[in-house]
């Protein structure tokens, strides 16, 4: 069940993300084909979980490592769509507010599966600091836009 939680968040976001991009380019394409195997890989790595030494490291580090894969994959969509602003009718704000997402679900899974790896008697609990999604990305998008003034009031 939280496999198919974590997939439909990503669908869900995926979906709302592209309901505004008007034109898609075959780089963009190809962006979308990595989510995608991203996207379909997880179950796997479910299946891994589910069959194989709970204690084992490794199963540990491809589950949360595929999450972690995903939204890479969404920063980069992302990314690819703010630097080609004709493709979409997205707003800056929007962009921002999305991209601050991104970036703080990749840098707390990267945690995440920091905290399995090294600490392996935390194991999944450490999927527990996704928590602080929306705390992180509040702090990203303060930082983005501090920078983006600072930037936009030099000569």
């Amino acid at each position: 069940l939280l496999s198919f939680a974590m997939i439909a968040m990503f669908w869900m976001t995926h979906h709302r993300v592209f309901s505004s991009v008007e034109t898609v380019t075959t780089p963009l394409l190809w962006i979308m084909m990595a989510w995608l195997l991203t996207i379909v890989w997880l179950p796997v790595a479910t299946a891994m979980s589910g069959q194989m030494d709970s204690d084992d490291p490794f199963v540990k580090i491809v589950y949360i490592g595929s999450m972690l894969a995903i939204a890479l994959m969404m920063l980069w969509q992302r990314l690819y769509l703010r630097a080609h602003p004709r493709l979409h009718h997205i707003t800056e704000a929007h962009l921002i507010s999305g991209l601050s997402a991104d970036v703080a679900m990749v840098v707390l899974f990267g945690v995440a599966l920091a905290v399995a790896l090294f600490i392996p008697a935390v194991g999944y609990w450490s999927l527990l600091i996704m928590f602080l999604v929306s705390p992180v990305q509040r702090v990203v998008a303060r930082r983005v836009a501090r920078e983006g003034g600072s930037a936009s009031e030099q000569p």
